[in-house]
């Protein structure tokens, strides 16, 4: 009799050294009263409660309001007893009155003739698995609509360089030469972990992309972030700009050279984005006789963040901007049209 009632206390210190030991997980016992009448470290450190504070209290306080109101811990026990367990996939509520998101079960405990004697109740806290879930949701979200826009895009540059090239030879170089441009504003928007990036980095990156010396290109503005979107669509039509520039403007002339400049003008409700573009010492000009994809290319990309106006004057090509700049910065603004 002694030795068995010696082995039943060693049984149960042992297995009330595995409860309190088990600190990820909150141990919690409740009777027919759906009192608490155990409360294990891990309840402690999760939960908030001391022991002392918990023992006698309603299992109920460690469930949000309106999973109270919903009678949510009775549908536990009821799961409990009639499926052998209820499952808790749901916010709970600290001592403090701060949320956490919980994943657990509900089981019926019973004595050994079977008798129901209360209920057990295990809980992790999963709160970061959960902001870690969410975040990848949202990133695959935001990727999946980049991936559309992008291909949206290449899908206009392809369609609009072969409607404008004259031969095939020219569309393929004007398609790879779009595209490249497009890859090289990514890298740039890549470098910033894709929150922005500035004005004058996308003309530096189109120049050097199309190897026209800094000399022929002159640059100047205040440091202006722009939104992915407004980097990309400013990256093209640059790169289109200078390109056109090359072959019929100022920069197929030695003596020629383009003048960028932009500011940014205080403006009730909305600062604007002032640029222009300005050609100089290049053949004379002439508007074009037919809209081609630069011109389609520039109305269609920045007047979605405000006005443009192109003047074919014989001294020079010159395009203005006036952009409202929180269009261009705003990072929920996305616009896929070229």
């Amino acid at each position: 009799m002694n030795r068995f009632s010696h082995s039943s206390r060693a049984r149960e210190r042992f297995l009330e050294a595995i409860l309190q030991s088990a600190i990820e997980y909150a141990i919690i016992v409740v009777d027919l009263d759906c009192l608490v009448t155990t409360w294990n470290e891990g309840a402690r450190r999760i939960l908030g409660w001391e022991e002392a504070e918990i023992i006698g209290q309603p299992v109920a306080v460690i469930f949000t309001p309106e999973d109270r109101e919903a009678g949510i811990p009775q549908r536990e026990m009821t799961a409990a007893l009639t499926q052998g367990h209820g499952d808790d996939e749901r916010w709970h509520i600290r001592k403090d009155g701060s949320l956490f998101w919980a994943s657990g079960q509900m089981m019926a405990l019973r004595s050994d003739d079977g008798e129901l004697e209360g209920f057990l109740k295990i809980l992790r806290d999963r709160s970061d698995q959960r902001d870690n879930e969410e975040r990848q949701r949202v990133l695959m979200h935001e990727l999946s609509h980049r991936i559309k826009n992008t291909l949206a895009v290449v899908q206009a540059i392809i369609n609009q360089s072969f409607r404008s090239a004259v031969s095939m030879e020219e569309a393929e170089q004007s398609v790879s030469a779009r595209i490249n441009a497009y890859a090289n504003a990514h890298d740039i928007l890549l470098q910033q972990n894709w929150l922005c990036a500035t004005m004058d980095a996308i003309v530096v990156a189109t120049a050097i992309n199309l190897g026209v010396g800094s000399n022929r290109v002159k640059a100047k503005g205040p440091e202006v972030n722009l939104n992915p979107q407004a980097a990309l669509s400013f990256s093209l039509v640059l790169h289109e700009l200078v390109t056109n520039a090359t072959k019929y403007g100022a920069l197929s002339v030695d003596t020629g050279s383009v003048e960028i400049e932009w500011s940014v003008r205080q403006n009730p409700g909305d600062d604007r984005l002032d640029l222009s573009w300005q050609e100089r010492g290049g053949p004379v000009v002439e508007a074009p006789k037919r809209r081609g994809f630069g011109s389609r290319l520039v109305n269609s990309s920045l007047a979605a963040y405000g006005d443009v106006s192109l003047d074919y004057a014989a001294t020079g090509f010159m395009l203005r901007v006036d952009a409202s700049l929180q269009k261009l910065q705003a990072q929920d603004y996305s616009d896929s049209r070229v």
